[in-house]
């Protein structure tokens, strides 16, 4: 696996990579972010969701660089007293592990799908198709907001394990639709060449032409693809929270801190809405720049 890294730093993907500043800078802004995301409890100054050390009188209390702000609330605090810098790093978690996961199982649906569609054609790429076709003619908010928002009305008790699953279910319900119809093509094409025709003349099973020789030959748009879905899915997420169907009030993620500063954005205390909402755009910003090097990258028509 390490061969692999280097080989591929010191190929042409990575000499791509390390001649654009603009895909250098999104993917420092993005390990930024998974990092403090994913040691929020050792990085963070505060543990924002531990209500024994929440304090009502430090609550709307400005940034440390604004007068009466205080020193041990860089970025300030929210309604509830809870330092806005470290509830910003809990929340990317939660947004960060819903949209990966969303994406990871669009991801394994849709390339299913596509490569049945693909390679079977027939009846079951058309049915395949269609159902396609049906998931598209629906708003891709809409419908997660309509499972999300049934979840929610079967589980009012639910765990929340079971709400981010309901959660992660909804918004990957339409997302795997384009993973299908990209592998669909791909496979199409696929399935005429010389070596697919080789492996059925020699008596190989189709279902272990499309796992070993036609999959790995599919994965390079599946993987540009998916890395611009990425940020589409914690968009989704983080609007899904701002209209309360999206992660649930005790793990509030980066829409859920918006929503909660919304209401107090004009009286003055700008701080509790605008920092989540310029993390949720940096987020997505770095994703979708690394997403569209890497369709350049592996594109040879543009390099």
């Amino acid at each position: 696996m390490f061969n692999r890294l280097v080989s591929w730093y010191h190929g042409d993907v990575g000499h791509s990579f390390r001649s654009s500043p603009v895909a250098m800078g999104a993917a420092l802004l993005a390990l930024i972010c998974v990092f403090c995301a994913a040691f929020a409890p050792w990085v963070a100054p505060h543990n924002p969701f531990d209500l024994a050390t929440l304090e009502l009188s430090n609550a709307r209390l400005p940034p440390a660089w604004k007068e009466g702000g205080n020193a041990s609330f860089l970025l300030g605090t929210d309604d509830q007293g809870r330092d806005i810098l470290s509830a910003l790093m809990y929340g990317t978690r939660i947004s960060l592990a819903v949209g990966l996961a969303s994406v990871v199982l669009s991801v394994v649906v849709g390339v299913g799908l596509g490569l049945l569609a693909g390679f079977l054609g027939g009846w079951v790429d058309a049915l395949l198709m269609r159902l396609c076709d049906v998931m598209l003619s629906f708003p891709a908010i809409l419908v997660a907001l309509l499972i999300a928002g049934v979840g929610r009305a079967l589980f009012p008790n639910a765990h929340d394990s079971l709400a981010f699953g309901v959660l992660i279910i909804s918004i990957s319900l339409t997302g795997w639709v384009q993973y299908a119809r990209t592998v669909r093509g791909s496979t199409l094409v696929e399935r005429g060449k010389e070596y697919v025709q080789a492996a059925r003349v020699t008596g190989v099973s189709s279902a272990r032409i499309m796992r070993r020789h036609v999959l790995p030959n599919v994965l390079g748009p599946v993987l540009v693809l998916a890395t611009i879905q990425v940020a589409t899915a914690i968009i989704t997420e983080a609007t899904l929270s701002f209209l309360g169907v999206g992660a649930p009030p005790t793990s509030p993620s980066l829409g859920t801190l918006i929503r909660v500063g919304n209401d107090y954005l004009f009286s003055g205390e700008w701080w509790i809405t605008v920092f989540p909402g310029a993390m949720l755009v940096i987020i997505a910003l770095s994703v979708n720049l690394l997403g569209d090097w890497l369709r350049d990258a592996l594109n040879p028509r543009l390099r």
